[in-house]
């Protein structure tokens, strides 16, 4: 080796930092990775805006910036990018911003014309604030993957859900109930999960001039004497899914059981699904369910040990898609 060069040995270094809208969810997934949460001083001015300043040297290091995009929803998206911002600036290797719900994800294309794109912006401005890669749970549709110049580890809740289903309703006959026919395609791929169940989907229409209202009109399907598992990606005011049971119960179905990722539980959503008649109601914990949105029939399930799992197959350049059997 010359006197003109130096050789270093590279080493790879995990650390984990946390928005402060669901810390909860990365402290569960520190305990799994075995790594501790980075200190960092986080706080807002009196006009709102935000200031973030990591406790710890950052350089070099494989980050992942685990926050909830949850209300409201555009501080807390705020706070994501400058904490993106604020590692690419301290000389961070690799920046994975950690959003288990995409914020903006039902903003994916134009109804009508002169409307935003805003699932699209919210890519945009994550690639500009400096993250390299997007992990998500369960996008509204997959074609935001797209939207982001850079790898998206887009990772599954069906394995948690279906799990859970499978072991609470062992020997009973289910059917599963997609709710509304755009989202059949994940509905096959539960009903394959669950060991070949029926398919029903509900005809619905949808007032493009009023957002959150839904009219469910009728099922479509073979669903009498079923315990039927309704699927959907998130529940926000709960207005579709208590038509959706209604219309079920109505139509034969002996037991109505709701699967759903995202609980984002706004307004009248808690008191909608506790008087709707469903057996239970199960989320994941993409975001945070405080005590005063949770009733008695409500389930939420720990999607720490999954984003764990990601996070851990792409520190080591593994496979993320292994942890879905080859079905990512």
């Amino acid at each position: 080796m010359s006197l003109s060069t130096m050789s270093a040995t590279p080493k790879k270094s995990l650390m984990l930092f946390s928005g402060r809208y669901h810390p909860e969810l990365a402290e569960e997934v520190a305990k799994h990775l075995d790594v501790a949460v980075t200190p960092q001083s986080a706080y807002s001015f009196a006009n709102g805006e935000i200031f973030v300043r990591f406790e710890e040297s950052v350089r070099g290091c494989d980050a992942f910036v685990v926050q909830a995009h949850t209300a409201p929803i555009n501080d807390a998206i705020m706070e994501h990018l400058i904490m993106v911002d604020a590692l690419k600036r301290a000389s961070a290797k690799r920046i994975t911003a950690v959003m288990p719900f995409w914020g903006y994800s039902r903003q994916d294309k134009k109804h009508r014309g002169r409307e935003p794109i805003s699932a699209r912006l919210v890519a945009d401005l994550f690639k500009t604030a400096g993250a390299d890669r997007i992990m998500t749970v369960d996008l509204h549709t997959s074609q935001i993957q797209g939207f982001f110049d850079g790898p998206v580890d887009h990772l599954f809740a069906l394995p948690v859900l279906a799990g859970h289903i499978k072991n609470t309703y062992a020997g009973r006959e289910l059917a599963v109930v997609s709710p509304d026919s755009g989202r059949v395609r994940l509905a096959e791929r539960w009903a394959e999960t669950l060991g070949s169940t029926p398919l029903a989907f509900i005809h619905k229409t949808r007032d493009p001039d009023r957002p959150n209202r839904a009219v469910a009109n009728r099922v479509v399907g073979d669903i009498d004497g079923r315990l039927c598992v309704v699927i959907d990606d998130m529940i926000d005011t709960g207005g579709t899914v208590t038509g959706t049971v209604r219309a079920l119960l109505e139509a034969g179905a002996t037991d109505v059981v709701v699967a759903s990722t995202h609980g984002v539980l706004s307004g009248p959503a808690t008191e909608r699904l506790s008087a709707c008649g469903a057996r239970e109601i199960i989320f994941t914990n993409t975001l945070p369910i405080p005590d005063e949105k949770r009733f008695p029939g409500m389930t939420v399930l720990s999607i720490a040990p999954l984003l764990a799992r990601a996070i851990h197959e792409v520190f080591e350049d593994g496979s993320v898609t292994s942890l879905f059997d080859g079905n990512a």
